[in-house]
C-alpha cells in the first residue's frame, strides 16, 4: 500500500525484459530485500540491495499493462516506499496496481502550475470523477476536470520539481491507477442497476440466506 507521495526520482542503471536496476540513495534507507517500493506507480519487490541502488523484477504481466517496458538506461522514475502503518497519508490509497497506460495529450502552463490533460482508456472513465482522486505515474493529483474521452491535472511547481511529471510532454506514456474507492463504487453501481435481488443482498450482508 501506497500514499502517491513521491519520495525520490531514481535513475534506471540497467533495463531489460526480466529486471530494473535503479539508482537511488533515500528510498534505500531501511531497505531490506522483499520490501515492496512503488516504481512509476508500479508495486515491485526489491530482490537485491547494493549501497546506491537496488534491483526488482518485473513480469510480462507487469510490461504488457505498464510504461515500465518503455524504460531505458538513464530514465528517471519516481519511487516510493510502501506505507508504514501507523505512518502519515499524505496523498490517498494507493495499491500500486496499474490500471491500464494513458496518453498525454497536452501540457499548458496557468500561472506557476501547468494543467495537464491525459487520455485513458475508455474503460477507465467510470471511475474518473471530478475532484476525485488518481495516481499518475504514481503521483497521488485531484482531478481538475474531465470530459467524455480525457481528464486533467494541474501539476504544482513542486511536484513538477520532485517527480517526473514535469518533464512528461504530450505523447508521453503514463501509469493510470484509479482510485479503489472509485472502483468499489462503480462495482456496486453495476450490480444494484441488475436490481435487488436475494444474491445480491446476501452478498452485501443484507440478507442471510435461508432467511426471508
Amino acid at each position: 500500500m501506497f500514499t502517491g507521495i513521491v519520495e525520490e526520482i531514481g535513475i534506471v542503471r540497467e533495463a531489460n525484459p526480466h529486471c530494473l536496476l535503479i539508482g537511488a540513495k533515500g528510498v534505500l534507507e531501511g531497505m531490506r530485500i522483499s520490501d515492496s517500493i512503488a516504481v512509476n506507480g508500479v508495486c515491485l519487490t526489491v530482490t537485491s540491495l547494493g549501497s546506491n541502488a537496488f534491483n526488482a523484477d518485473v513480469m510480462p504481466e507487469t510490461l504488457r499493462r505498464t510504461n515500465l517496458g518503455g524504460l531505458h538506461y538513464g530514465d528517471k522514475v519516481n519511487l516510493e516506499r510502501a506505507l508504514v502503518v501507523g505512518g502519515q497519508l499524505g496523498g490517498h490509497l494507493v495499491l500500486g496496481h496499474v490500471d491500464d497506460i494513458g496518453e498525454v495529450i497536452s501540457v499548458i502552463p496557468e500561472e506557476t502550475a501547468r494543467i495537464m490533460r491525459i487520455s485513458p482508456p475508455a474503460k477507465l472513465m467510470p471511475y474518473i470523477a471530478d475532484k476525485g482522486f488518481i495516481a499518475v505515474d504514481g503521483v497521488s493529483l485531484t482531478i481538475a476536470g474531465l470530459d467524455d474521452f480525457s481528464f486533467t491535472v494541474s501539476l504544482v511547481a513542486y511536484t513538477m520539481e520532485h517527480t517526473t511529471l514535469g518533464n512528461r510532454r504530450p505523447g508521453d506514456k503514463v501509469n493510470l491507477e484509479a482510485d479503489i474507492i472509485a472502483k468499489y463504487v462503480e462495482r456496486l453501481r453495476e450490480r444494484s442497476s441488475r436490481g435487488l435481488t436475494t444474491d445480491f443482498l446476501e452478498e452485501y450482508r443484507f440478507a442471510r440466506k435461508g432467511l426471508s
